[in-house]
């Protein structure tokens, strides 16, 4: 089993690991070492600290015992490769220590200060921040070439994402070393450079707080913005149960974290969010926060809708009307109908306003086979909103109602989450393949984003790019230029690209 790289001409072996703060995170990845046969030493601050974290790897093998996926004998085996210390000089020869302490840089840095005076000189340093400066923290150190982020995912012994990050000093070759370790380890790495929030923390971050910024815009509801990702797209969960999941203190403080670095409006917490944790609203674990505990409300209407005639127009109108009749609603006309259904991925306002009777006119985006975003003008009433949410159902689909804007939900935020993607793979710190794997194995996405561009076509999100633009003049909207120019040369896909 090669798992070493070359330094010097000189093999690195690890063989026995470090960590340093023995949380469920840090826990866990002792954990992860010692099923991979590491001796492993763990260091809590105190004694109280370091009985909870004795606790957090008994939990967990012991979960795994009763789960049938370790025998009694082979926990045992686990539990006693990690040898449990409160003193940090009981590293002084590991070969690789990792830091798992709370993500406040002025900690890790001094952790590293020390740790660089404790360890032996080839020791590699690792840090699991999953947004925090590896150079930063590098920078305390004499050995910053041996020194890179390794940012495992919770649960730990579970997820098979790392992320293996390299800064502009780490040595030639140690990354890949880190990542042969990660696979050593049952993990899938992904190698990328130090930019805050690294891939995944980047671009899914950036996606939730848009989805908050949206929400206090009043484009739609929680519960409707939450279904239209979840069953229009595919995503395990809504942005604002995924919120809750993490934690939005969290989630704020790596917001906070983007921003310093980046200065991109996208990037600025949204005010809903600083508000909530200011409140103590942090999620699930303090028992409330975009949700109360609750699940996401039913908004479902009870009977048929009172109208009788519907005119349907745009493109697939005769499939849905064909649809309609067959549930007992008379086709009509646009200009007299009880109310007027316009299929269309843009706004509608302005087909509306060429009608009698603007009010009647509701638009409709038929999103893959599970949803339809019901979109209101200003013009729309109350009633005809109504009526084609019924319709909605009674044609099996679920409603998501929202105001007649670019992009409507759904594409507002998948097309600026697929630009971040481009201009990640533009800038040059991770590849396709890598970003592809990190969103689907840390996120747990059916598709990475570059899989989602090739499905819907690059020209199809550049044009959605451009209307967005059009509509918010926000420049993190405006195509990616790379994206501009594979479609403006008929490249159909990214990966054509030589």
């Amino acid at each position: 089993m090669d798992t070493s790289g070359r330094l010097g001409g000189m093999t690195r072996s690890f063989e026995k690991v470090g960590v340093v703060g023995l949380g469920t995170m840090g826990a866990g990845i002792a954990e992860v070492f010692a099923r991979a046969g590491l001796a492993v030493v763990g260091v809590e601050a105190d004694p109280d600290a370091l009985e909870r974290g004795r606790g957090h790897l008994e939990a967990s093998t012991g979960r795994a015992v009763a789960k049938g996926r370790l025998s009694e004998a082979e926990q045992a085996e686990i539990l006693g490769r990690v040898t449990l210390t409160t003193s940090l000089e009981d590293l002084a020869d590991a070969d690789l220590v990792v830091e798992a302490i709370p993500e406040v840089m002025d900690f890790k840095r001094s952790l590293f200060t020390d740790l660089d005076r404790i360890c032996k000189p080839s020791a590699v340093l690792a840090t699991n921040t999953s947004s925090l400066s590896v150079t930063g923290i590098a920078a305390t150190t004499t050995r910053p070439g041996q020194v890179v982020g390794m940012h495992f995912f919770n649960p730990a012994p579970i997820m098979k994402l790392v992320e293996v990050i390299h800064t502009v000093v780490t040595e030639d070759g140690l990354a890949d070393e880190i990542a042969a370790l990660a696979r050593r380890l049952g993990k899938t790495p992904v190698s990328v450079g130090d930019r805050a929030g690294f891939v995944v923390n980047r671009l899914l971050l950036t996606y939730l707080n848009h989805a908050a910024v949206l929400l206090e815009n009043g484009l739609a509801t929680r519960d409707g913005i939450d279904a239209a990702m979840r069953l229009g797209v595919g995503l395990p969960m809504g942005p604002f149960a995924l919120l809750d999941l993490i934690g939005l203190d969290t989630s704020y403080e790596v917001m906070c974290v983007l921003f310093q670095e980046s200065r991109d409006r996208r990037h600025a917490p949204a005010p809903i969010l600083r508000e909530l944790v200011t409140a103590g609203l942090l999620g699930r674990k303090s028992g409330g926060g975009f949700y109360d505990g609750d699940e996401p409300a039913s908004s479902r209407a009870d009977g048929k809708p009172s109208v009788s005639s519907v005119a349907v127009l745009g493109e697939g109108a005769d499939e849905f009307a064909a649809r309609l009749a067959d549930a007992g609603f008379k086709p009509g006309y646009a200009d007299d109908a009880d109310v007027v259904v316009a299929l269309s991925h843009t706004p509608v306002i302005e087909l509306a306003a060429q009608l009698p009777h603007p009010s009647r006119l509701v638009g409709l985006h038929l999103v893959g086979d599970k949803v339809a975003e019901v979109a209101s003008t200003v013009l729309t009433s109350p009633d005809a909103t109504r009526a084609v949410e019924g319709l909605v159902r009674i044609v099996g689909r679920t409603p998501v109602l929202c105001k007649d804007r670019a992009e409507f939900v759904v594409d507002a935020l998948l097309y600026p989450y697929l630009n971040d993607a481009v201009r990640m793979y533009d800038s040059g710190y991770a590849g396709i393949e890598d970003i592809d794997a990190a969103m689907r194995l840390g996120c747990g996405y059916p598709a990475g984003p570059f899989e989602m561009l090739d499905a819907l076509g690059l020209e199809t999100v550049r044009d959605g790019l451009r209307a967005l633009y059009a509509e918010y003049r926000d420049p993190a909207f405006a195509p990616a230029p790379l994206l501009d120019q594979l479609v403006t040369a008929g490249v159909r896909s990214i990966r054509d690209l030589p």
